[in-house]
């Protein structure tokens, strides 16, 4: 994880669209961190400001987000996003990026879409005989995929 940074938006001030840096480097330690997820924790509440939507385009479509204080969103640090100007108040958050075991984001996809699917089927039908079988796909999915 690369250490949190933070950010104050406040009279019209934005951030435009842009893609994340592939590579960061922690200052003063020479570790570099892949940025594979993009964290945004929200430290305002949104009736204390404007505008500063984080707006973050996937391949899902396009995401207008504005969370309560204390409250956070992942996505694909490959994401087209911005920060839609402030027009009231002040947007306060903190950002930081992750490095997942995974690096391939179509992987985590299809991971995070099976996980979602087996806990599903666990709690509708927990001794179908499906719950094992599905289980061992992932995790020789993610013993094929995972770089540690």
């Amino acid at each position: 994880m690369f250490p949190p940074l933070f950010n104050c938006y406040e009279g019209g001030q934005s951030f435009g669209n842009h893609v994340d840096n592939a590579i960061r480097q922690v200052k003063s330690t020479g570790h570099h961190v892949r940025t594979d997820l993009s964290a945004t924790l929200f430290l305002a509440d949104p009736d204390e400001y404007d505008g500063g939507e984080l707006i973050v385009e996937d391949t899902y479509g396009v995401h207008a987000v504005k969370l309560p204080a204390g409250h956070m969103v992942l996505y694909p640090a490959s994401s087209l996003h911005n920060v839609t100007p402030v027009t009231r108040g002040t947007r306060l958050a903190s950002f930081f990026w992750l490095q997942s075991m995974i690096r391939d984001d179509g992987e985590r996809t299809l991971l995070f879409d099976l996980d979602t699917a087996i806990q599903r089927l666990t709690v509708d039908l927990p001794d179908h005989p499906a719950v094992v079988q599905l289980t061992a796909v992932y995790h020789n999915l993610l013993r094929r995929w995972a770089a540690v």
